[in-house]
């Protein structure tokens, strides 16, 4: 294995390759950086390029890309709580509060090292555990994806410190899921007869439009008196930081790796389900949502090496782990090449020259992450009554440009009102994203895992890791609940003793 290893790493060394992997990786960071641009969308930009190319150049370019694009989302989501790629969703729910309070460069700077190490250990594990992780993903079937989506799903308790909120914002995303056609039976749902819903309601048009077209209103709107930054300063390895994250790192790694390798469920979720579990590990969880830099580093930590996790079944099963890793599998096909068990004899130079290639990716966006930073914390300068409108156009530009439709762009514009108005009410916009991503996978293995059961919902606690999973899953979410219950009845036990105490005095 070592030894393929540092053969790939002499491949990707050659000047040529070394010269695509570096423009691959400010594509991805451009890409990424610019709202309703995803890793997706560059992929198949670039698939015609790839063509005339060398397998092995061809796809140490979309992979980089890929890794590049999961990475750069964050700016913008921590900047202007504009998410730039849906992985980057919950890096804004505590990365923008650290900008409104002049932390700016703190949170990109726990950004980006999460990023980088949250990519180091996805591809550390996607080089040394490949055949032993895709062994564990065969042995997940519908009622574990079903456990697994419901175990995301417990995170709204912990959101915005109201349960009946999070509960409504759930259950809104929920239905918002089941839009469009069936994917068990081919039937029409809730789609009112309009082909532009036969495909459901967009993630982009509704992550762009909840988060960052809800906040120009608001600025513009509320005539918000934020003043916009001079200069940020980026520190990326600060110690007493690190120390305060490091459990954060560790665990949300692990949990984007073995999401990520599970296909399906994508960086995205990885996130989401590592950002629930940073906040039940947290001493201070009512800290999240406010500027915890915990809620930074899990995110993106999580979603990076998901990334990297999701190569692993398209490499060793020829199942693709996510959207992007779709367009690869496709890319491959292009280029006569079947991912598949026999990939790694047949065509092992090329699969470890593309591990070296992100090895090498990640270092690459420690290293040209802070100068590209810097051209789009100029924009911080810029007053309000510009950026607004500049920010708005590359939103419209971004939603547009995914299924060329001008429907997307309504939608957006229509949950930025949506997004503004819950906001008032100090609504939990996450939680509806959560029960959008969550729900096409909670809805489509539960009927799945009832089929192979015929009707019986014990198959859900029959089989070890869906019971496990939910046991979790229910245990976290009694604990969510009970705890402030608990805690009310103290202080007013204390209350109570307290002015006994007077009393008697």
């Amino acid at each position: 294995m070592l030894e393929h290893f540092i053969g790939g790493l002499a491949v990707v060394l050659q000047p040529l390759n070394l010269l695509l992997l570096t423009s691959a990786v400010f594509i991805g960071f451009i890409g990424g950086a610019l709202p309703g641009i995803s890793g997706v969308i560059l992929v198949v930009i670039l698939l015609p390029v790839t063509y005339g190319m060398e397998p092995t150049t061809a796809f140490m370019l979309l992979t980089a890309i890929y890794g590049a694009t999961v990475f750069s989302g964050l700016i913008t989501a921590i900047l202007y709580r504009a998410p730039g790629t849906p992985e980057a969703v919950m890096t804004a729910f505590d990365g923008y509060p650290m900008t409104q309070q002049g932390q700016a460069g703190k949170a990109l700077g726990i950004g980006v090292l999460s990023s980088a190490i949250g990519g180091l250990v996805g591809t550390i594990a996607l080089i040394v555990f490949t055949p032993m992780l895709a062994s564990m993903a065969l042995r997940f079937s519908s009622p574990e994806y079903f456990a697994l989506a419901i175990l995301g799903l417990t995170v709204v308790a912990s959101l915005g410190g109201r349960l009946i909120y999070g509960l409504i914002g759930a259950t809104l995303g929920l239905l918002i899921a089941t839009v469009g056609i069936d994917p068990l039976t081919g039937t029409s749902r809730y789609t009112f007869d309009n082909l532009n819903l036969a495909e459901g309601v967009g993630l982009i048009p509704m992550i762009v439009g909840l988060f960052a077209i809800s906040e120009v209103m608001k600025r513009s709107l509320d005539q918000d008196s934020h003043q916009p930054l001079k200069k940020v300063k980026i520190k990326i390895f600060d110690l007493p930081i690190l120390r305060q994250i490091g459990g954060t790192l560790t665990r949300s790694s692990l949990i984007g790796v073995i999401t990520g390798i599970l296909p399906g469920i994508g960086a995205s979720t990885a996130a989401m389900v590592s950002y629930s579990e940073a906040v039940r590990w947290s001493k201070h969880p009512e800290k999240f949502g406010k500027g915890a830099p915990e809620g930074v580093a899990a995110p993106e930590s999580a979603n990076n090496a998901a990334a990297m996790g999701a190569l692993v079944p398209l490499f060793a099963l020829g199942i693709p782990g996510s959207g992007t890793t779709a367009v690869i599998l496709g890319a491959f096909i292009m280029h006569g090449l079947q991912p598949g068990p026999m990939f790694m004899i047949t065509s092992s130079d090329l699969i470890y020259a593309v591990f070296a290639g992100l090895f090498i990716v990640n270092f690459m966006i420690l290293l040209f992450s802070k100068p590209f930073i810097a051209l789009f914390t100029k924009l911080l300068n810029v007053p309000y009554s510009a950026l607004g409108p500049l920010i708005v156009m590359c939103c419209i530009v971004g939603t547009y440009s995914v299924r060329n439709s001008m429907f997307d762009v309504w939608l957006m514009l229509g949950f930025g009102v949506l997004g503004y108005l819950l906001e008032k009410l100090r609504f939990p916009l996450v939680s509806i994203i959560l029960g959008l991503v969550l729900g096409p996978i909670a809805e489509s293995e539960l009927r799945r895992a009832l089929s192979m059961s015929q009707g019986d919902v014990s198959i859900f606690f029959t089989r070890p890791i869906s019971a496990t999973l939910l046991a979790i899953a229910f245990l976290l979410l009694t604990v969510t609940i009970v705890t402030p219950l608990v805690k009310r009845l103290r202080s007013k036990r204390a209350a109570s003793l307290s002015s006994e105490q007077r009393s008697h005095s």
